[in-house]
């Protein structure tokens, strides 16, 4: 359990720590369409440039699309896309209303997430048919997700400008995010950084406020 003694900002992440996610479905879902590679282009640990243009939104999502579509021309375009947004399962109500709590309490909540404009699209309408989706914007005081910014984890600069634009010490701020490479990156930055591990729940780890 971490305390929150000294700690006025926590930073979260999204995806496998308040929505749940499954890197291999989009791996499956391409292998059944004959494509057996896809997981040479992406996985939690790393990936293709393409991955990173569209999540800092360098790329369309017309041209991100077209570039699935060559591995698997067989396929149609909405097949595609389905089996890029299958990585996407469910949010985690109780978890959200967590963090909600967290911020009703005093302490000051963000959400920092790699993501893209396709996804965002999906897990948004997804919230929305599971919760009120008010409750989820309103449980952080802003929320960056990478491919509007133009700026992703794990760089340094990446976390210091959240800092920088929220007045936050990044001493004072505790980073939660499910990818070591990503915590590695907030530590770099000087922000206290905890790797949840899979099973873990923030509303377990950071206890009672």
């Amino acid at each position: 359990m971490i305390s929150l003694n000294g700690i006025r900002n926590v930073i979260f992440d999204f995806g496998g720590v308040l929505f749940e996610i499954d890197y291999d479905l989009p791996a499956k879902a391409f292998e059944k369409m004959g494509f057996p590679g896809f997981r040479d282009l992406y996985t939690k640990a790393a990936q293709n440039p393409i991955f990173d243009l569209l999540e800092t939104g360098k790329v369309s999502n017309e041209e991100f699309i077209d570039f699935l579509h060559r591995q698997v021309p067989s396929a149609t375009r909405q097949e595609v896309l389905e089996a890029w947004n299958v990585i996407l399962l469910h949010i985690l109500p109780e978890e959200v209303q967590f963090v909600h709590n967290l911020r009703q309490s005093g302490t000051r909540t963000f959400l920092l997430s790699n993501t893209n404009a396709i996804h965002v699209e999906e897990f948004e309408q997804m919230i929305a048919n599971t919760m009120d989706i008010g409750v989820f914007r309103n449980s952080f005081e802003h929320i960056y997700y990478s491919n509007v910014v133009g700026l992703k984890k794990p760089h340094p600069e990446t976390f210091l400008a959240v800092c920088a634009w929220n007045g936050l010490n990044p001493t004072e701020t505790l980073f939660i995010d499910d990818s070591k490479q990503h915590v590695d990156g907030a530590l770099k930055a000087g922000l206290h950084a905890y790797h949840l591990q899979p099973g873990e729940r923030v509303s377990e780890i950071l206890g009672v406020f």
